[in-house]
């Protein structure tokens, strides 16, 4: 008889804890009154992979609030690994938090994906080398990326991700990124 883990997620189970989560954290992101659908901006975001040359335009939620399972897998293979080529779940609470912060900086441009999911492998490569990584990266989880929006000063970005006070806001003005995640508040 098979084993069952009864921490197994199923995508769909994933994705429903994670809107549970995003509507519990709502408070944070959309204060003062509780999230809903209608006060998120519109679920469009364009990605441009800058280590794999890929484009994607996408609406990942509809109006009512409903994610698109097959869209959300076109975004897991952009935001892939791109040392092993390796998908994962992307956390819808990353994808609403990068689009709560491009609106807020005027809505237009392509998102330059320097870094989305990273395999545990990759990730292990980057702390042996001491880039910065840390050993338990939330990229290995699929909860967060490193991006910038050209034409957007990337300290603009940061600024708009600390008015929300919500999730990690890593600042990288030498390499001209920033990362955001779905983790505690934090900045650095």
């Amino acid at each position: 008889m098979p084993h069952h883990n009864p921490w197994s997620w199923t995508r769909r189970s994933f994705l429903k804890t994670s809107v549970v989560g995003l509507l519990l954290l709502g408070s944070r992101l959309l204060q003062p009154s509780a999230a809903r659908a209608d006060e998120l901006p519109e679920g469009e975001l364009t990605f441009f992979n800058v280590r794999t040359d890929e484009r994607l335009r996408v609406r990942y939620r509809d109006d009512e609030g409903n994610y698109d399972l097959t869209v959300l897998d076109e975004v897991n293979h952009i935001l892939r690994c791109h040392h092993t080529d390796e998908v994962a779940a992307i956390d819808v609470r990353v994808l609403e938090h990068v689009n709560l912060v491009q609106k807020a900086v005027g809505g237009a441009g392509e998102i330059h994906v320097i870094s989305g999911y990273r395999s545990p492998e990759y990730n292990a490569q980057l702390v042996k080398r001491s880039r910065r990584a840390a050993r338990h990266s939330l990229h290995v989880e699929g909860q967060a990326l490193d991006f910038y929006i050209p034409g957007v000063d990337v300290r603009e970005l940061r600024r708009a991700a600390l008015r929300l006070q919500y999730g990690g806001i890593g600042f990288y003005p030498r390499k001209h990124f920033i990362h955001l995640d779905c983790g505690p508040f934090r900045t650095w």
